[in-house]
């Protein structure tokens, strides 16, 4: 948990948006803008696929200090020496995601209302995804949760909650403004003509 305490703008990579061949300009400009936390989304990749992207995007984050997520695989961790992994909510267990990739890492895990986050902090999560707040266009088929229930949310959950869904730097001030602490961000990121101002920007309005 330590090394999420100062992270507050979560970017991830989906290949959703982002061709394999630009991975690795993009997570320099993220990179360089300020994210503090960057995950690898790659739901439709082979994992010998995957596993050849993530050590391409470690390689970039580590020398900067920017923890490296990946999304589900922890597998993979015991080849790619990246930072932990995040689960969705039918992704197995947090207990066997550590065994499987056989040393410390940091695991988060979706989640979609307050009682999913506090199993998930009982359970033993290093962080929660909790969203998706807004529409979005990253899983439309999600409905969005609102933002009424973010500061009870803070209230019952210790662990880094990073709310996630539609946020963008249009709609970064409402979030906060209803209590949110930490944000993961997606598109507003990966379809900015400039990545790198795009972080900067918002990480100055958070």
């Amino acid at each position: 948990m330590n090394a999420l305490e100062h992270c507050f703008i979560y970017g991830i990579i989906d290949l959703g948006y982002v061709k394999p061949e630009a991975v690795t300009d993009i997570t320099k400009k993220l990179v360089r803008g300020g994210i503090d936390l960057l995950q690898l989304r790659a739901k439709a990749l082979p994992i010998d696929q995957v596993r050849t992207i993530a050590q391409l995007m470690v390689a970039i984050t580590q020398p900067a200090g920017v923890p490296f997520i990946l999304n589900d695989y922890p597998q993979l961790l015991t080849e790619v020496p990246a930072e932990g992994c995040h689960l969705g909510q039918d992704d197995g267990s947090i207990v066997e995601a550590r065994r499987i990739a056989g040393r410390k890492i940091i695991i988060g895990r979706s989640t979609h209302s307050i009682e999913q986050a506090v199993a998930a902090q009982q359970e033993g999560a290093d962080y929660i995804g909790y969203g998706p707040l807004f529409p979005t266009p990253t899983k439309p088929d999600a409905a969005a949760i609102g933002l009424s229930a973010l500061r009870n949310l803070h209230a019952q959950v210790r662990i880094p909650i990073f709310c996630i869904g539609g946020i963008k730097e249009s709609n970064l001030r409402k979030v906060t403004e209803a209590g949110a602490e930490r944000v993961c961000i997606v598109s507003d990121l990966l379809t900015a003509p400039d990545p790198y101002a795009k972080v900067r920007a918002i990480k100055a309005d958070l």
